[in-house]
């Protein structure tokens, strides 16, 4: 009797304790959340931005993109993007996102000075060579950035002159060959009416990965990489107060302006990259409206 009642403890401490009570309903635990989602300046020339655990892989619009440490992944979204754009992550979330149109104008400016269109004498043609491979250099370069963009702040404080996004017909005679010209460009950039030695400041916090004085056509040059495959260019520039490699925080001095390089007047140009750093072809790269980034929240 005694063995039967000390073999009955012995299993009971074993099995029984842990065995749910008849009746009961077992316990199952929750899946857990999904906490991907994109979101961002949802408009054609602007930017789309997916945030997750570090490592997470998000498809935007067919192509993958890996949340850095910071667990955010950029897209930036061509200016002629459809109207939807679907995003999904590898964890098994997905959406859609409306993409608003943009409408930018057609201008013609005759008169025009050719030479600050195109490169025309051999001297010319050096220069703007020597420039070309420069700015390829550093568009080539990458850096993981401070962490998860934090919003952008003006670069100066002074009012926009030129948006974004229009098309522009130049008529004219260059005044070094005496040659008429006629050329189609599009306003890749976000001009500001800045005089001459206006602070500009970094918008965003980043590292300088090119500091030139004299590029040929956009004259003294800072390209600040803000991460994310995000680039900003400030251009016609006529003090340059960083180094390449510099890392600077949000609101740090970068330059001041001028009226250097192919310019009809003193001004900021700044255009804003984005490079997708999933792959080693840059002629996927494309510009984005610098003032649709100034919409997004400044969070710091």
């Amino acid at each position: 009797m005694m063995r039967d009642i000390l073999l009955m403890v012995v299993m009971c401490t074993g099995t029984c304790l842990a065995a749910p009570m008849a009746g009961a309903e077992t316990a199952v635990a929750p899946a857990p959340a999904t906490t991907e989602s994109c979101d961002g300046a949802l408009t054609q020339g602007g930017l789309v931005l997916c945030h997750g655990a570090p490592g997470t892989v998000f498809t935007v619009a067919g192509k993958k993109l890996t949340a850095g440490k910071s667990g955010s992944a950029q897209f930036g979204i061509a200016t002629d993007a459809p109207s939807v754009i679907g995003w999904s992550s590898d964890n098994g979330a997905f959406g859609d996102l409306s993409i608003a149109a943009r409408h930018d104008e057609f201008r013609v400016i005759e008169g025009f000075d050719c030479d600050k269109v195109d490169a025309r004498s051999e001297e010319q043609k050096a220069h703007a060579g020597r420039s070309w491979v420069k700015k390829q250099e550093a568009f080539a370069t990458f850096n993981d950035g401070p962490g998860a963009l934090t919003g952008f702040i003006k670069p100066a404080n002074v009012p926009a002159s030129s948006p974004f996004g229009p098309a522009r017909k130049y008529i004219g005679v260059s005044k070094v060959t005496g040659e008429p010209c006629e050329s189609v460009s599009v306003h890749r950039g976000y001009d500001m009416a800045a005089p001459v030695g206006t602070p500009i400041v970094a918008p965003a916090a980043g590292t300088v990965i090119l500091a030139d004085p004299d590029l040929y056509y956009e004259g003294g040059t800072v390209f600040l990489d803000h991460g994310h495959g995000l680039v900003s260019v400030f251009m016609h520039l006529s003090e340059v107060d960083v180094e390449a490699g510099d890392v600077v925080a949000r609101g740090a001095l970068l330059a001041k302006s001028g009226n250097t390089g192919r310019t009809t007047g003193p001004h900021l140009h700044w255009a804003v990259k984005w490079r997708n750093p999933e792959t080693g072809d840059r002629g996927g790269d494309f510009y984005i409206d610098p003032a649709l980034l100034l919409d997004l929240p400044v969070t710091d």
